[in-house]
């Protein structure tokens, strides 16, 4: 059976820590993977904010997750502290990647790597837009 393989880009450029909470924790005792994704999306959320921007406004236009992947490592528990380390890629005409590495910061014990990717949409005409080249700049600067 093939598995997904998440690149991890040698830089990341962006890292936050978010603990696992107890409703984070699934019937197996465990972070359960819909958390996971919701706990990514917090770190990307944290990312954008410190550029200026929310999820609904980069640049005037907002982004919708069109795809993930996440590869799970090691299982994580109620109250760790995990570290989530993001690089943003694969830049296109109306979108881009993040990718995101967690670890458990106690451990230093890899939990996840993921990915989402993300395109550019103008909510008010309801259809994609171009990457804007204000954000891209900026994603570049920091590398």
């Amino acid at each position: 059976m093939q598995r997904i393989k998440i690149k991890l880009p040698e830089k990341l450029i962006f890292r936050t820590e978010i603990p696992i909470r107890i409703t984070d924790i699934n019937y197996g005792g465990h972070l359960g993977n819909d958390s996971l994704l919701s706990i990514i999306q917090e770190a990307r959320v944290r990312f954008l904010n410190q550029l200026g921007y929310s999820e609904s406004n980069v640049e005037g236009v907002g982004i919708i997750m069109i795809d993930s992947a996440i590869q799970y490592k090691s299982e994580g528990f109620y109250g760790d502290v995990m570290l989530i380390e993001i690089a943003v890629n694969d830049f296109a005409g109306i979108g881009c990647d993040f990718v995101y590495r967690v670890t458990n910061k106690n451990s230093n014990k890899k939990i996840a790597v993921a990915k989402t990717g993300i395109v550019f949409f103008n909510y008010e005409k309801r259809k994609t837009a171009p990457v804007p080249a204000e954000f891209k700049k900026k994603i570049e600067e920091l590398y």
